[in-house]
């Protein structure tokens, strides 16, 4: 029981990315766990994952909606999730410094939506796939998403690679070619998903530097689920007409906007030591 607490405890004090990825590998890990159980007692379950992977037809999906989402929680091999993981934790921490969480998960589920949908949409109309059954897991879509989402917004940012400092634009234009040629060999369906969150990523990108969040719909639907289950009484809260700029925690959002405003315009290697400095603690807050 302390095990499970101290467990409990080292969750909550992760951040939500960390939390993403620490969910994720869970759920990669229990349907190892479920078979060998199911195979030591004797029994079976069969095709189960089902349930949660994506069909590519049409029909399927009606009948189970809620697989558009539920698919990129699971993952069919260790390299599959090990560079999904590794990919999110790096574009994803870019995110994460620069972003509050919310247009990170909006990014990331909706990249899983959209790439779902483009993988649905591919079946139905190109005639490589007429009479081709198919499903798909793998959280690919939400990574490229966000990974896509970055490039595109800080595209000269260095990533590390080994000993050389790559350009963010060419890792991601680098991932996007693959996903491209790799269409008519090997996982049509998956290549193109991939291709689905990048565009998502992209689009995204570009509406939310205009001033439109067009993402923020999930997680205000998440939030209205929360607050429609939750019978608790809310608490009154006190509203204060003096604002000043900063928050309680010190940061200064003018200064983040203006910060953010010269990336948009010049590019993550224009900001000076310290602005870098002030955008890494403003995205620990």
């Amino acid at each position: 029981m302390d095990a499970l607490n101290q467990l409990r405890n080292r969750f909550t004090r992760l951040n939500i990315l960390e939390k993403l990825i620490a969910v994720l590998v869970l759920f990669f890990l229990l349907p190892l766990l479920l078979n060998t159980l199911l195979f030591l007692f004797n029994s079976s379950f069969p095709n189960w994952i089902t349930l949660f992977e994506l069909s590519a037809d049409v029909e399927t999906v009606i009948v189970r909606p809620w697989t558009l989402l539920t698919y990129g929680f699971f993952h069919g091999s260790l390299g599959h999730i090990f560079w999904n993981m590794l990919l999110l934790y790096i574009a994803g921490g870019l995110m994460l410094n620069l972003f509050q969480k919310n247009l990170f998960l909006n990014t990331f589920f909706v990249g899983i939506i959209a790439g779902g949908l483009i993988y649905i949409l591919s079946y139905a109309i190109f005639p490589a796939f007429q009479n081709h059954s198919s499903a798909l897991i793998g959280s690919s879509a939400g990574v490229m998403a966000v990974l896509i989402f970055m490039a595109s917004y800080m595209p000269n940012s260095p990533i590390r690679v080994f000993v050389f400092s790559i350009p963010l634009k060419y890792i991601a234009l680098f991932f996007v070619f693959l996903d491209v040629v790799q269409i008519p060999s090997s996982n049509a369906g998956g290549h193109i998903a991939h291709l689905g969150g990048a565009v998502w990523g992209y689009v995204y990108q570009r509406s939310f530097l205009s001033g439109n969040d067009i993402g923020a719909w999930f997680m205000n639907l998440v939030g209205f689920f929360q607050s429609f289950f939750d019978t608790s009484k809310p608490a009154r809260k006190s509203v204060n007409r003096n604002r000043s700029s900063k928050s309680k925690t010190g940061v200064d959002q003018k200064k983040i906007d203006a910060i953010l405003d010269k990336i948009a315009a010049s590019g993550y290697e224009s900001l000076t030591k310290e602005e870098k400095e002030y955008l890494f603690r403003a995205g620990k807050q």
